[in-house]
């Protein structure tokens, strides 16, 4: 500890400027012996760039022009670097003299004590150098469709979102920036299931399916492996899978609860918990039960992608819609209301209807009624999606979803009895 305080600050700073373009320089240096080719840089080169940027930035103090005029001869350099190497090899990449430049700006970075900056830059650098292979492979596998399609995801949520009012209006109390933050966090996690969906298809198989199209609509995945279960032999596979689809619903509307509305979360995230502990459980053993059919079975469906924006424009006005219904029951039906809507809205998508009760609850619904209507609209869904296994699967299929659907109902209510319901 005396060291430390013993050694000048600018020792520490040149140590650590060499330490951070050394290891860029060591991933440059392997990939140049593994190319067998013109790279630029290794091992030397890079903590030279580091040491350049910071005596440049020493050099310089608060004056930025010599800092900028030392970049640009180093970029000088580098392009003439990259000019060599188009006329020598083929094809020519131009990502070392792009760690070339990043490298310069560590070494000014630590200079003027940003080291948190200088150090995540250099790790951000390390991996993409490294994991060339892996991000080519995965930029492959996305079609060009839905890299616009998240374009568009992204212009909605990082220019559109920001502008909107944060202020409610008229006696519903529309808010127009809620509404839409409400609209990209449930589109958030089916996006982020039908990544893994698509990354995965080529592996895992029906139980992994029920997992993943849970948290992406565990209605839909329902009506898919119903469907698929009538030409296939594999009631227990099926049924099991399903169960464990409508368990990770649970799960979703844990997360839904925690982002926008901490008081609901306090009363449901226990027994929700539970709920999905169960119906997984028991749904996976279930899967491990011996079929009539030995064959084993992949997966075949292609879930939609959920950035379109006519699907987050039409959940926007089913929010809103629900959200005034919601309101009018209150105000004219009472609790007997609400509770008739929730067990309703069981039928389709409940997303929308639960939305709806984290922006009443209580403010314009009692906290307890609003958690009641959740339970139910829960609960309703579960019976509906028996339902729909029972109807569009095979009969023992769809006699086993149903029953454990219907056993699923009954075991989402019991949270009613300490709501006081």
């Amino acid at each position: 500890m005396e060291l430390y305080h013993w050694l000048p600050p600018e020792i520490l700073k040149i140590v650590l400027v060499l330490f951070l373009s050394f290891l860029i320089g060591f991933e440059r240096e392997e990939h140049k012996i593994a190319a067998r080719a013109y790279a630029f840089g290794g091992v030397r080169t890079f903590p030279l760039i580091g040491l350049i940027g910071y005596s440049l930035a020493l050099l310089s103090g608060p004056q930025l022009l010599p800092l900028t005029i030392g970049f640009l001869v180093v970029a000088g350099f580098l392009l003439l670097s990259y000019w060599h190497k188009l006329n020598s090899t083929e094809p020519a990449g131009v990502t070392s003299e792009m760690s070339g430049l990043a490298t310069f700006l560590v070494g000014a970075l630590v200079y003027d004590g940003h080291f948190w900056i200088a150090t995540t830059l250099s790790v951000a650098c390390l991996l993409l150098l490294d994991l060339k292979e892996g991000l080519e492979k995965l930029a492959g596998r996305i079609p060009a469709e839905e890299i616009l399609t998240f374009a568009k995801f992204l212009l909605l949520t990082g220019v559109i979102l920001p502008v909107l009012p944060n202020a409610e209006f008229t006696r519903f109390h529309i808010n127009p920036f809620k509404t839409w933050l409400v609209v990209v966090a449930v589109s958030t996690i089916s996006y982020g299931s039908y990544v893994l969906q698509r990354l995965t298809k080529d592996g895992g198989g029906i139980v992994l399916a029920g997992l993943l199209g849970g948290a992406y609509s565990s209605t839909v995945t329902t009506i898919v492996m119903a469907r698929r279960a009538a030409r296939e032999q594999h009631p227990h596979l099926f049924a099991g899978s399903i169960l464990i689809a409508s368990g990770v619903m649970y799960l979703r509307l844990i997360v839904l609860l925690a982002l926008f509305n901490r008081q609901l979360m306090s009363l449901l995230g226990l027994p929700f918990l539970g709920l999905a502990a169960l119906a997984a459980c028991i749904g996976w053993l279930w899967t491990r039960r011996a079929d009539p059919s030995a064959q084993t079975v992949v997966r075949e469906f292609e879930p939609k992608n959920p950035l379109e924006l006519s699907a987050a424009f039409f959940f926007a006005a089913l929010f809103l819609a629900m959200l005034i219904a919601t309101q009018l029951a209150v105000t004219y039906l009472g609790k007997a209301g609400v509770n008739t809507l929730a067990a309703i809205m069981g039928v389709t998508d409940v997303d929308p209807f639960i939305m709806g009760m984290t922006q009443a609850a209580g403010t314009l619904t009692p906290l307890t009624v609003a958690a009641a209507a959740v339970v139910i609209a829960a609960a309703s869904n579960n019976l509906v999606k028996g339902v729909y296994a029972y109807s569009l699967a095979d009969r023992k299929t769809g006699v086993q979803s149903l029953s454990f659907l219907s056993a699923l109902t009954v075991a989402g209510l019991v949270p009613l009895i300490w709501l006081g319901w």
